[in-house]
């Protein structure tokens, strides 16, 4: 391949040998079913008791869920697609100015998942940025296109209230008060994956993003509304999570499994591709400040079971996580008391 990015904008007629899983490792995408019941939660309701149920049963059962009536507006949201469909359009030689391998630059265009490591690649390039405090992180960010700054800076603000509301109605559903995985957590950090996945002649032979868990602690999917990719592992099989209007997809990421002393799931999911169309993805990630001590509260231990987990910071965490492959066992099973 010329380049070090698959968004050139030249149809593949074929996927390079570096993007061909071996087959025991495929999708089988003939053996995914439609996740029919994805709990959807309407976020302004005025009964706060039955959404911090909702919330809990969600995120016990399943490990995500759907948000509707969010508070980020709507213009905010078709606006971050469209700027990052103009970044992905621009031409190659433009993108590979801001290309990088090295997982540790908060701003970089990158490919795969960590190309120095990985033995086969991802079909997905992406863009990462680091959003908070935006001050800090917004003069680095690409200029072109020229409202890009603006108009991701806005969405960002709005995703970051919307993650914070959200921590406050699980710590509530967890028996805890409202403030506790906002203190827990620190001052905490955001980044952001915006996702462009090309068109693939043989996607049964690669992903998008193989099976994961999140190291941080929520995720905030915006899903391309045109086109699926999202999948989620429940009770054993692939579950496809079909794109819902005006929502967003909320993983649990490992630092709220560790803190909720494993009651809640951080979801394993993945990203598949399709022949006919490019998809577009942007996952906002809330992250604990490096310091923060993931420890359970004691509410959550002294009904006997003890902590699951030994007590880490999340700088430990993260830099265990960035020296394996995407797709090896959880991450969090190396912290298990």
């Amino acid at each position: 391949m010329e380049t070090k990015v698959i968004s050139t904008g030249i149809r593949y007629t074929s996927i390079p040998e570096s993007y061909v899983r071996p087959e025991a490792e495929r999708p089988k995408l003939s053996e995914v079913q439609d996740c029919d019941d994805v709990p959807v939660i309407d976020l302004s309701l005025d009964d706060r008791y039955s959404t911090v149920q909702q919330i809990g049963e969600a995120c016990e059962t399943y490990g995500f869920f759907q948000v509707i009536n969010h508070g980020v507006s709507v213009e905010r949201v078709e606006n971050m697609l469209q700027v990052a469909g103009e970044f992905f359009r621009l031409p190659v030689e433009e993108k590979m100015k801001l290309y990088s391998d090295d997982p540790s630059k908060t701003m970089r265009l990158s490919t795969s998942f960590n190309v120095k490591k990985e033995k086969v690649h991802n079909w997905r390039d992406y863009l990462r940025l680091h959003c908070y405090p935006l001050d800090l992180y917004v003069p680095e960010w690409p200029s072109n296109p020229s409202s890009f700054k603006d108009t991701v800076s806005n969405y960002c603000r709005e995703v970051r209230e919307l993650g914070l509301r959200i921590q406050e109605l699980m710590a509530e559903s967890l028996g805890l008060d409202k403030d506790h995985i906002k203190n827990a957590l620190g001052e905490q950090g955001q980044h952001m994956a915006v996702n462009y996945y090309p068109p693939c002649p043989e996607p049964e032979l690669t992903y998008g993003l193989p099976g994961h868990t999140d190291p941080n602690a929520l995720t905030i999917l915006l899903q391309d509304l045109q086109v699926s990719g999202l999948q989620v592992l429940k009770d054993g099989k692939w579950m496809a999570v079909k794109p819902h209007p005006n929502a967003f997809v909320v993983n649990i990421g490992d630092q709220l499994q560790a803190l909720s002393n494993g009651r809640y799931k951080s979801v394993w999911h993945r990203a598949v591709v399709n022949v006919d169309k490019p998809r577009m993805s942007v996952a906002s990630f809330l992250c604990p400040c490096d310091s923060a001590l993931i420890s359970p509260p004691k509410e959550l231990t002294e009904d006997g079971t003890g902590a699951v987990y030994r007590d880490f910071t999340y700088a430990e965490y993260y830099k265990k996580f960035w020296s394996r492959n995407l797709d090896q066992e959880h991450c969090l099973e190396l912290f298990k008391n």
